[in-house]
């Protein structure tokens, strides 16, 4: 599905050792590596750095440091290179299946060096120096790819998942344009079929170093930043645009205007596609007690630990056992608002009362606990002690802040660079509009 990219030097030349590449009964493979000597001016001695040996695996279940280097044979050098190590990588975030490799002088063994892959941003390297080891977390060699895409909900891709899938996509990336959109789309009950959307959106690409490829080898590593989005959805067009205020602590979303995406409250507290299984209403027979009774939130069914995020930024009042309503979390938002979360399975670490949670974080896990016939969420939305219907109310709440007067010359700069990308005609110039 994605190109590879190569890097303009090439440093290493390798070859597999004439006995092959997988040493038995080990899930590693050994690499003979010289390095590229410069070439010598007229009269200078030609220095060739030794020939090496590489060994690289994968980290096997229930490993430690110890007990990896111990399966390579480091045997006295073990102890200090770990305590090296331990000054820059706790070693107990070793984590199974992640890459390493290590390599020795292929004249008399001697290491000479442990590279180990922790996450996509970076890469633990621990070398053999004059004295002892030196170890450091190294970044990886990184590039943005600006990729558009265009896809439309059908009878058979009815979700943008499904939508973005039929393209050879991850959830991680419908995921991202559903958090662009969730305070003007619904994504559990809003699409229709006929809705059709285009994506101006990053991939990353990072160096393969643990991935097969050479060093200086470019392969997919994640999907970046949701960069512009054009929605066709039951016949609204929505624009969304990425662009980072001067002085705000992260970018926003905004529209062909400047006005923001964000809503006080999102539309939902999952992420999206959660279905509803029961609405607000003053008459409901209890599916558990018997008998009509109000039902003063929204049921959302899902299995049990989906995560559950916060729909605003607030304070935690509370998150403990709460009788029927099994374990809860009731959230204080500004303006009088409240928002409760009720049968949870477990709570997000760090919720607790007192706690500060801003909008999108998860904040606990869909469970049955409490009066419940399986797991769900009930979602209760209160204002000024009064209950309200989540859905109803969340049209009435406000956006947030506009793109101030003083940056949108340069919101506009991004906004119609965007469009282009997305085929688009950019619109005339405008004032942003009332909020």
């Amino acid at each position: 599905m994605f190109g590879r990219f190569t890097f303009p030097a090439l440093l290493v030349l390798s070859a597999c050792l004439p006995s092959g590449c997988t040493l038995e009964s080990a899930p590693a493979a050994e690499t003979l590596t010289r390095v590229e000597a410069e070439t010598p001016k007229r009269g200078e001695d030609v220095f060739l750095p030794p020939l090496t040996r590489t060994v690289t695996g994968t980290v096997p279940q229930g490993a430690t440091l110890a007990t990896l280097f111990d399966s390579h044979d480091l045997d006295a050098l073990a102890h200090p290179l770990i305590e090296t190590i331990s000054d820059v990588f706790d070693p107990r975030r070793l984590r199974v299946d992640n890459g390493y490799r290590l390599t020795f002088d292929l004249d008399d063994g001697k290491f000479r060096a442990f590279e180990y892959h922790i996450d996509d941003d970076v890469f633990l390297q621990a070398t053999q120096a004059a004295s002892g080891f030196e170890a450091r977390l190294v970044p990886y060699r990184q590039a943005r790819i600006a990729q558009v895409l265009e896809a439309d909900i059908n009878a058979t891709n009815n979700s943008i998942s499904a939508a973005l899938d039929a393209q050879g996509k991850g959830v991680l990336l419908a995921v991202a344009l559903a958090e662009v959109l969730s305070g003007e789309i619904d994504f559990n009950n809003d699409l229709r079929r006929g809705d059709r959307f285009g994506l101006l959106y990053e991939e990353v690409f990072r160096e393969a170093r643990f991935g097969g490829g050479g060093d200086d080898d470019l392969s997919f590593s994640r999907y970046g930043d949701v960069l512009a989005v054009e929605f066709v959805n039951d016949g609204r067009f929505l624009r969304a645009f990425r662009f980072h205020v001067p002085g705000e602590p992260e970018a926003q979303y905004f529209d062909e205007n400047g006005r923001s995406m964000r809503r006080l409250f999102l539309r939902s507290p999952f992420r999206f596609e959660p279905r509803i299984t029961s609405r607000f209403s003053y008459r409901r027979v209890h599916p558990v007690l018997g008998g009509v009774r109000p039902h003063l939130g929204v049921d959302y069914g899902a299995p049990t630990g989906t995560p559950i995020i916060a729909v605003a930024t607030g304070t935690v009042v509370s998150a403990g056992r709460s009788g029927g309503s099994g374990n809860m979390i009731r959230l204080r938002h500004t303006n009088g608002y409240e928002t409760y979360y009720l049968h949870l399975s477990r709570f997000a670490s760090n919720v607790r009362s007192g706690a500060r949670v801003f909008q999108g974080q998860e904040i606990g896990y869909v469970g049955s606990t409490g009066l419940s016939t399986g797991p769900h969420l009930d979602y209760r939305l209160r204002k000024n002690g009064v209950f309200v219907n989540p859905l109803i109310e969340h049209r009435n709440l406000p956006p947030g802040d506009p793109v101030p007067v003083e940056y949108l010359e340069a919101f506009r700069a991004v906004r119609d660079a965007a469009l282009v990308r997305l085929g688009s005609t950019p619109p005339m110039p405008s004032s942003v509009a009332a909020n």
